[in-house]
């Protein structure tokens, strides 16, 4: 049950919100590098799904940046996620795996989700099904789009304070 009601990560992709969106068919990722969204960088704490989200993004090293998540409700870990931002072919390309509390993972050993950028703007960079919102120096915003039980789609927005 924990599972389906946190699969923010399998996105419905025909699907578009007010804020995350996709990329184009037949459209190549624009051009972009770690320094367009090195401001994730830090330990960022919020609330979600009825408990404390924490979200851990080193700086650019090795030609990516690599993250941590994990839900906590009631006083336990629901779920993990581990996953990076790298830089492949002059663009940046997100993906994550997620695991249960126990470190099992969700996904089969070499399969991984992979989200291309659709466009870096300002503060925002829109990777498909998800943007990273730089609000203040001390506050972001990540808002993804999730797949509910029922077959809809909706946006969450996940925000987060250093």
């Amino acid at each position: 049950m924990n599972r389906i009601i946190f699969v923010f990560f399998f996105i419905s992709l025909a699907t578009q919100a007010q804020n995350t969106t996709t990329l184009p068919k037949d459209t190549t990722p624009p051009h972009a590098t770690l320094n367009d969204i090195s401001w994730m960088q830090g330990y960022w704490t919020g609330e979600a799904f009825g408990g404390i989200t924490e979200e851990i993004w080193t700086p650019p090293l090795g030609g990516s940046m690599m993250f941590s998540f994990k839900l906590v409700v009631d006083g336990e870990v629901s779920f993990y996620e581990l996953g990076h931002i790298r830089e492949v072919n002059k663009t940046l390309v997100y993906e994550l795996k997620h695991f249960n509390d126990d470190l099992k993972g969700w996904e089969e050993k070499d399969e991984v989700h992979s989200f291309k950028l659709v466009k870096v703007d300002g503060d925002r960079v829109y990777f498909e099904g998800f943007t990273f919102e730089k609000v203040n120096d001390d506050e972001i915003n990540i808002y993804a789009q999730i797949d509910n039980e029922d077959g809809t789609s909706e946006e969450v927005a996940f925000n987060f304070k250093k």
